[in-house]
């Protein structure tokens, strides 16, 4: 078996185990206050789960792992600047620890060319939200994890992917994750060019208020920079 098929079956054996612990919480759905008191005890091994889920794709993206926690920690920053609840901030923590996990169907060739991708190999990169929504659809959150993550590249005009939706139709976690994504993604380096710093991307996100981003999440996202946040 190829290292790649390995990677591939110990991913799913993860997600099996984590639908297991999934199916397993749903025994404490009523009345609420069990259901959360239960969310709660477990959110932290869940956390853990899906890390190492995150781990298996590690291997085959070196950077993948420090892109996702990166993205994870400011993401919920910027969510506990807009005074969003719990709940929505446990969301948004599981959501950007996965939200790149449908890369694992996408060739390793192309996760890692240093030059430009061709119309065929972009629209691959394109189809991950699909792919990870594919895989995490049928976990039984109570939270809408999968619709975050399968949004996450859309865009405030509906110039985003993979479904062109716009505004409010778009979940507001995935408005925030979208934020979050953009700046690491800009201010780290890639395969296919240098980072190109966190002004160059705090200016993109700026400059790019109301019409792809959020202007809310914008807002609290250089708030945050303005205090000094650090990735790190």
């Amino acid at each position: 078996m190829r290292d790649e098929d390995k990677t591939r079956a110990q991913l799913l054996e993860e997600l099996a185990a984590l639908r297991r612990e999934l199916d397993d919480l749903q025994a404490y759905a009523d009345p609420e206050w069990r259901r959360q008191e239960k969310w709660r005890q477990n959110f932290r091994q869940l956390q853990e789960m899906l890390e190492g889920v995150v781990a298996v794709l590690g291997c085959r993206v070196p950077d993948l792992i420090e892109h996702q926690r990166r993205v994870t920690h400011l993401a919920c920053a910027i969510a506990e600047e807009m005074g969003l609840s719990t709940a929505q901030i446990e969301s948004l923590a599981i959501a950007g620890m996965v939200h790149d996990i449908g890369k694992v169907f996408i060739p390793l060739k192309i996760l890692n060319k240093s030059g430009a991708l061709d119309p065929a190999e972009m629209a691959l990169i394109q189809a991950h939200p699909r792919a990870a929504h594919y895989i995490l659809k049928d976990l039984d959150f109570d939270r809408p994890v999968a619709e975050i993550i399968v949004q996450h590249h859309e865009r405030l005009d509906g110039s985003g992917y993979p479904g062109g939706l716009a505004g409010e139709d778009i979940l507001l976690e995935a408005r925030i994750l979208a934020v979050p994504d953009v700046v690491e993604a800009m201010a780290y380096a890639r395969p296919h060019r240098v980072n190109l710093g966190i002004n160059t991307a705090l200016e993109e996100i700026s400059r790019n208020r109301g019409t792809l981003y959020d202007p809310e999440v914008v807002d609290a996202c250089l708030r945050l920079f303005d205090r000094g946040f650090d990735f790190l």
